[in-house]
């Protein structure tokens, strides 16, 4: 046997991914030059690995042994490489992240520094909906979590790094609405709605917003993520009520524009949060002291405009 550990890193991708196209995408590889280390892999056993059924890559049973053995080994390398580091004084380790969708608009700017000086982290960052955010809270998957509405069934330690302010957003002002001073309220039954997903933070914050005030809507369209819903606004299909930190480039190019609405923005806030039981790692540690000292100049540095 003389298999390496590049080949093992990319037989257990596609493992994860359930595909040589989707594991060659994220390891930032060709499909060849994955094909290839597939089958590098598969020359030093005589009992295969994958199988193709439909055109498709199917796993064996041996196929997965060696996936959970290539998994120990990876792991126990990652731990090797982390050690050396800790023993010459660096700090080294991972940190994991769960991000809601419009979460990445903000979490980079709190990272950047951060990873600059330590090196030696390695960063996992998940983004993905509300849902799953709480989720893999629940089940302490990741050390730390963005949301902009706190859940309340969690006991839960949070910094709150900054505002998150949301607008009435269309392509164009409608007919009979103000551009340069606020609208009533009233004027948002009369538009055609783009919500997020039920369990967002951004459409519980909006729903709040109208029930509140006792108006009824017209649900044009329902979708996905911030970015979905940017896209839909910006063909003209409906209006919605969105965070600024998603569409900022849109309204300096004037794609989009904002519609002046009486209560308008909203604002909820941006919480790095995690579980007040979590026995939080040292580079865990380390990241939220750096937050605790440097949120209020990078939100001053990149974010003055939500002011």
């Amino acid at each position: 046997m003389n298999f390496t550990l590049h080949q093992l890193q990319v037989f257990l991708k596609i493992t994860q991914t359930g595909s040589i196209t989707k594991a060659a995408k994220e390891l930032y590889l060709t499909q060849p030059a994955v094909s290839i280390q597939l089958k590098n892999l598969q020359d030093q056993f005589d009992v295969p690995l994958t199988e193709i059924i439909g055109r498709k890559t199917h796993i064996t049973d041996f196929g997965w042994q060696i996936a959970e053995a290539a998994s120990n080994i990876l792991k126990e390398v990652e731990s090797i490489n982390y050690q050396t580091m800790i023993h010459k004084g660096l700090l080294a380790g991972k940190l994991k992240l769960s991000v809601v969708s419009t979460g990445k608009y903000v979490m980079p700017y709190f990272l950047t520094e951060f990873l600059k000086q330590h090196q030696g982290v390695e960063l996992s960052m998940d983004v993905t909906n509300k849902s799953r955010v709480v989720e893999s809270l629940e089940n302490n998957e990741v050390d730390f979590a963005l949301v902009s509405i706190l859940p309340e069934h969690l006991d839960l330690d949070s910094i709150t790094l900054m505002p998150n302010k949301l607008f009435l957003v269309g392509k164009d002002v409608p007919e009979n609405a103000h551009s340069d001073k606020p609208n009533g309220i009233e004027i948002l039954s009369n538009l055609q709605l783009i919500y997020r997903e039920q369990g967002s933070g951004t459409r519980l914050t909006m729903e709040r917003f109208l029930k509140e005030h006792g108006i009824s809507t017209r649900m044009k369209l329902e979708l996905t993520s911030n970015e979905a819903v940017k896209q839909a606004v910006l063909a003209g299909i409906g209006y919605s009520i969105m965070p600024l930190i998603g569409i900022r480039n849109e309204l300096k190019s004037g794609e989009l524009k904002i519609i002046p609405v009486k209560g308008l923005p909203l604002e909820t806030n941006w919480h790095l949060t995690w579980h007040k039981q979590k026995r939080l790692s040292p580079v865990a540690t380390a990241f939220v002291a750096h937050l605790v000292s440097n949120m209020d100049k990078i939100e001053e540095e990149w974010f003055h405009f939500s002011k």
